[in-house]
């Protein structure tokens, strides 16, 4: 220390300089001031502070749980004061300066703030223990606490033991550095009746640790320093009788395993307001002391050394007897890095290189001596698991032995022809710089973690003497500390995502997830089935995660994407239809209905729906379902979320109308009542209709009351609960003005934030969002027309991330943003562009503080605001209500529209999309295709006599053609056929067949007085059973005709360019055939076998009017026509002919024939047919299985299985679903 009042100053300004304090005594601190040197041009300007009890192993204080340094001074008379966020109690301070006035040297004084501590302390040998016995004996409680700080020597054992009259047992244990809390109920260890929670870790750093335990009813909390975990426990271990209580090791007449008894030291442990340790001094005869038990803390020093870096290392001088034959090294080193070296050392007179390191989480040790082959070799596993691992080399006369924790077992040995000798420097952790001039190699990656009680040649080396620069040399050490810190303990991986780590950083594993991201915040599935459209998709099987990053998980549903909405439909256990029988001695049935979702994935999705419905149907034969509306009812359902309430309407009929549809509708068959069952008739009848309450959705059981009369007939369905409508991806706001902007509570997004919403502009700069705080903000703006940037402080100093588009990003378009901040780093993505990231600090601040409030479209300061439009705001997976905000806000408008600009290509052969408010659809009134993006083919199978008609004088032209555009494809054996004939008015016609040869012919007869011109294509085997394309395009004489991919071939007609008076367009016979030629007559007569599809004269599609509204006046159908696909590879014409007849199917109600089979049987729900239970309970473990174990990125076709019917009486009903129901054909399983 230099001469001279007014402070401290050491004489050396460097890093290795420090100022230690002694309080006297055990103090707890709360704040330190600091001050430059009195007179002088000395201060620090940045500074650790360690704390410590014994002056030794120390520990380093940080905020946050990272950050290490403190703000010194920016002159030598400013006092600058840090109150510590987390208060120490510890008897030494010491302080570390780590950054000076350049223009001065290291000068400070120091102040601390705080009060005494005082305690009661007990100390444990491994040995002892302690036993209370509570008496009087407390009651029964469902409340109970419990707090301890103890200070661990080992990483394993007992540190408190309760057990009771009624068999409960709670332990309090360190097992590998982790806090055990384990409840116990009975005398096995089965893992029934036990309930085990963990928390934390490294608390075996013989630093104090504070736990507390609050019981409460079926729940409690664990804590443990500054981590709490609330814990739901299950109901038998919610009532504790504890009566009495071992401190250190397990006692008692339940205690059954070996464990190892506690070796440290516990203060202030009190059970339910009583003080334990006091009770033991003041020798209280309800203790009992077993062992050498004192009431202090008595602790063995062991120095640590914490390599930090790349650039710390430890040189120590080697052995130097001449006589030695050989070596011998222990050391103890904790780590999270699986490779690092431990120790290297020339051989003596340099004649080879020693390298004793770690690879692979393994010991390996290496010797290179010129002219040999090297010797390997390696033992040991898992040792980059951060506890404390003993390791010794040991060499001598014509053997070598590495050995780890002691473990001869595992020991790997070695007999060298050459004696293993240090030379005269051992290198520990790394090697210096090659500046140094020391000789030293280092092949493998430097060693980051803690070393202690080092030996060589079994001599302790004191490390102490080390720090002092008393013996040898160290860079970049951290000495009599080991400042070692688990980054996965509280884990910030999200979402069950497993974390691993290093010495510097952690990473998060998110396979199977669902989830990605460098913490697994972000959910991998769209949000609804609404979002999966937007993309591209179709109907099918998809995921979709409701929340986002929220705590809902993924589900599996089915998402319908129709013409007119997109339905997600979620399955039950039983949406057939089912008969009912009466159990005997039973007045009522009850059927329950188990979701494939969970119940807060169930209420999320009837939340942001607009609409949900459930069919409800109920046939009856003298089975009443509410007899009357005044009286009570007899059946009922129940609905709703949880556990659902009573409902006594049907469906059809409003929520608490006691009715049915019919009532409503004014047509059921008694006016008396107000259900169609209620008339108690004899003949079959039924109630159905849809549930579309929200708010009693979905259907949880079905009570019916009226099933054990004599002549009572039932049934009853419930479909699946099938929603539409995302309120949250169109909700929408539009900003007038570059001032104007809505505001919105404070965004809490501390350890993680994601950000996503659309927008659409015609500007080239504006802020999309800002939050700010004290010193902490967050903002996405749109920088320039092509670049958004994403910025934001989180108290490191402003950060920011851009993703800069080659595109331009105000073009009135939809583009997406999404945004995440978390403690590893940032990112950005602009629609499907790539990601772009920014790292976060390393040991840098992480929480994000703010609390201004939320702007969107602006900024508080109304500069360079944003105008446009945006959608679909959401932060952490919560959608901001951007519409009711903006009815409220002048200069903000709800909604956008203009949706076809971004979304109109997904509209496919020739289908026009049409803009809504809050969606778009596309119109396939004009397109062959149907299908939600008019991309479903519409084709059919033809058999020789199939003929379909098509005439309607509403949609030809009331004048001549000049032009006509005609597409089709086709796929047949047959030849000759004939594909396509339109007749008209004045004997002029249009036929396209394949002639003999197999290739295509085109005639044209637009003059009634001169034959037909017949137009040749020059393709090839048409009829070769493959699917063919043929477009044919006329313009007054000229005739265009191109198959498949072929080139164009082009036609003159050379007689009138008038079609005049069309008529009929017809596909496949036709059955009048006067008006035509003999060779087409002949072709008429034949009909056409194969498959057609996709059929479209100009606007008009004659197939798709045939099979889709097949009786309407416009079209004719003759023979057996059968909705098909024409992509199928099949070579059976008649093999996938099976879907979707056209023939009738019956479904009415009334007293005609039953059909055979028609619904499953009831027995298996009220205790008959136990093949059938089984065959049920198998078939729900498969759906469970398929739920639970499918493999992403699987595709496979679903296939609708039923329930093979028991023999018994038939009904008059089918049970065929509904297409609304859900899934019915060609369903594929997607996982984007």
């Amino acid at each position: 220390m230099s001469n001279g009042a007014g402070g401290w100053s050491p004489l050396s300004s460097d890093r290795y300089q420090w100022l230690e304090v002694d309080l006297g005594g055990r103090t707890r601190i709360t704040a330190v001031a600091t001050q430059g040197r009195y007179g002088s041009s000395d201060w620090q300007t940045s500074y650790l502070l360690m704390f410590s009890d014994t002056g030794h192993n120390w520990r380093q204080y940080r905020q946050e749980g990272s950050i290490e340094a403190f703000l010194g001074n920016s002159n030598a008379d400013s006092v600058v004061q840090h109150k510590l966020q987390h208060p120490v109690i510890a008897r030494y301070v010491r302080l570390i300066p780590l950054d000076w006035n350049p223009n001065g040297r290291i000068g400070l004084r120091l102040e601390t703030y705080g009060c005494p501590y005082n305690s009661d302390v007990v100390s444990f040998s491994g040995l002892s223990s302690l036993l209370y016995r509570l008496t009087p004996r407390p009651t029964q409680t469902s409340g109970e606490s419990i707090s301890l700080k103890f200070k661990a020597l080992k990483n394993s054992g007992i540190l408190l033991h309760a057990e009771g009259q009624n068999q409960h047992r709670l332990t309090l244990e360190l097992e590998d550095g982790k806090l055990l809390l384990l409840l116990r109920k009975g005398r096995t260890l089965s893992p029934d009746n036990q309930h085990l929670v963990s928390l934390s870790s490294l608390l075996d750093d013989q630093h104090w640790h504070h736990v507390a335990v609050e019981h409460h009813n079926n729940h409690l909390n664990l804590t443990v320093d500054k981590s709490t975990v609330w814990v739901q426990i299950p109901a038998r271990f919610s009532h504790w009788d504890h009566d009495q209580v071992s401190v250190g090791a397990e006692q008692g007449i339940g205690s059954q395993r070996a464990k190892r008894n506690f070796h440290g030291c516990l203060e202030n442990l009190v059970y339910n307001g009583l003080n334990l340790v006091d009770l033991a001094e003041q020798k209280d005869q309800r203790v009992s002391v077993k062992g050498n038990v004192t009431f202090s803390c008595d602790e063995p020093v062991f120095v640590a050394m914490t390599f930090a870096g790349p650039q710390s290392f430890l040189w120590l001088p080697g052995g130097t007897d001449p006589s030695s034959v050989g070596l011998s090294v222990g050391l103890q080193f904790r780590t999270w890095n699986k490779a690092g070296l431990l120790l290297t050392f020339d051989l003596l007179k340099q004649s080879g290189a020693v390298w004793w390191y770690l690879s692979k989480a393994r010991l390996h040790l290496q010797i290179h001596k010129p002219g040999r082959a090297p010797l390997e070799l390696s033992t040991g596993s898992g040792l980059n698991d951060g506890q404390w691992h003993s390791v010794d080399l040991v060499s001598g006369r014509g053997h070598l032995t590495i050995t780890v924790d002691g473990d001869e077992s595992t020991a790997a040995h070695v007999s060298p022809s050459f004696p293993i000798i240090a030379g005269g420097q051992l290198f520990f952790g790394g090697c210096p710089s090659e500046s140094s001039g020391q000789e030293c190699m280092n092949p493998f990656k430097a060693f980051q973690g803690c070393m202690r009680l080092l030996t060589v040649d079994n001599q302790p080396v004191d490390l102490i003497k080390v720090q002092q620069r008393l013996m040898g040399n160290y860079s970049h050490l951290q000495i009599d500390m080991c400042d070692i810190i688990d980054r996965c303990s509280p884990s910030h991986c999200e979402h069950e995502g497993s974390c691993s780590q290093s010495w510097t950083t952690f990473h998060c594993n998110c396979s199977g997830s669902g989830y990605t991201g460098a913490t697994c915040h972000s959910s991998i599935y769209e949000q609804s089935c609404e979002a999966y459209k937007l993309n591209g998709n179709t109907s099918g099987f998809y995921h979709i995660d409701v929340d986002g990053s929220g705590p809902v998980r993924p589900q599996l549903v089915y998402c319908d994407m129709t013409e007119h909405q997109t339905w997600t439909v979620i399955q039950h256990n039983n949406s057939d239809l089912t008969r009912v029988r009466a159990s005997p001695g039973g007045n009522q049935y009850s059927a329950h209905f188990e979701y494939a979702s969970d119940e807060d994935q169930l209420a999320a999705i009837i939340g942001q729906s607009e609409h949900c419905e459930q069919e409800l149907t109920y046939h009856c034969r003298k089975s009443r379902i509410l007899n009357s509306a005044e009286g009570s009812p007899v059946s009922w359902w129940v609905g709703g979320p949880g556990g659902g309430h009573v409902q006594t309407y049907w469906g059809g009929a409003s929520a608490g109308s006691q009715r049915c549809g019919c009532s409503l509708q004014q047509n059921c068959v008694d006016p008396k009542h107000h259900c169609n069952c209620d008339a108690d008739r004899n003949e079959w009848s039924s109630d159905s209709g849809l549930l579309t309450h929200k708010e009693t959705l979905p259907v949880r059981s079905l009570v019916l009351g009226d099933v054990q009369r004599s002549g009572s007939e039932s049934a009853y369905k419930v479909g699946p609960l099938r929603c539409y409508g995302d309120k949250n991806i169109w909700n929408a706001a539009f900003f007038d003005k570059e001032t104007s902007y809505l505001h919105f509570p404070t965004f809490h997004g501390e350890l993680s934030a994601d950000i996503s919403f659309l927008f659409k502009t015609t500007s080239s700069s504006g802020v999309f969002l800002e939050n700010l705080g004290i010193k902490d903000f967050i903002r996405i703006e749109l920088s320039s027309s092509t670049e958004v940037l994403f910025s934001f402080d989180v108290g490191n100093g402003p950060l920011g991330v851009s993703v800069k588009a080659d595109f331009p990003l105000n073009d009135d378009r939809w583009h997406r943003v999404q945004a995440e901040r978390n403690v590893k780093e940032a990112s950005l993505r602009i629609d499907e562009l790539p990601v772009a990231t920014q790292e976060a600090p390393a040991d840098g601040h992480i929480h994000l503080q703010l609390n201004s409030q939320l702007f969107i479209g602006g900024t508080a300061s109304r500069q360079k605001g944003f105008r446009g439009c945006i959608r679909s705001l959401q932060l952490n997976g919560v959608t901001l209500d951007l519409e009711e905000r903006a009815n409220i806000t002048p200069g903000v408008r709800p909604g956008c529209p203009g949706h076809c600009s971004t979304y109109g290509s997904l509209c496919q052969n020739q289908g026009q999309c049409v803009d809504g408010t809050r969606s778009f659809s596309c119109d396939c009134s004009g397109s062959p295709h149907s299908g939600a993006f008019c991309h479903r083919e519409v084709s059919a199978s033809f058999k020789p006599g199939t003929s379909v008609s098509f005439k309607d004088l509403n949609v030809w032209p009331s004048s001549s053609l000049r032009a006509e555009n005609i597409c089709l494809s086709f796929r047949t054996s047959q030849s000759p056929a004939l594909l396509l004939y339109i007749s008209s008015d004045h004997r002029e016609s249009l036929a396209l067949l394949l002639n003999k040869q197999d290739k295509l012919e085109v005639r044209y007869r637009l003059d009634s007085s001169r034959e037909a011109e017949i137009l040749r294509s020059k393709v090839k085997n048409l009829n070769n059973r493959q699917l063919h394309t043929v477009t044919i395009n006329r313009l007054a004489d000229a005739v265009s005709v191109q198959i498949d991919q072929n080139a164009r071939e082009d036609f003159n007609l050379t007689s009138d360019v008038e079609f005049n008076g069309i008529k009929t367009l017809v596909l496949g016979r036709i059955h009048n055939s006067d008006d035509l030629d003999p060779e087409l007559s002949r072709l008429a007569s034949l009909g056409f076998t194969g498959c057609l599809s996709s059929v479209l004269f100009n606007s008009i599609s004659p197939l798709k009017a045939a099979l889709l509204h097949p009786n309407s006046s416009s079209v004719s159908i003759t023979g057996s026509l059968v909705q098909y696909s024409c992509g199928s590879t099949s070579t059976n014409q008649n093999a996938a002919e099976t879907t979707h007849h056209l023939s009738g199917q019956s479904g009415s109600v009334g007293t005609g024939q039953p059909l055979v089979n028609a619904i499953r049987s009831d027995s298996a729900l009220i205790g008959g047919g136990i093949a059938v239970v089984i065959f049920v309970t198998l078939s729900a473990l498969a759906v469970m299985a398929r739920f639970l174990y499918r493999r992403k990125g699987s595709s496979q076709s679903q296939e609708g299985k039923t329930v093979k019917p028991e023999d018994g009486p038939e009904l008059p009903f089918s049970s065929q679903t509904s297409s609304q129901n859900g899934p019915t054909e060609n369903q594929k399983e997607y996982f984007i």
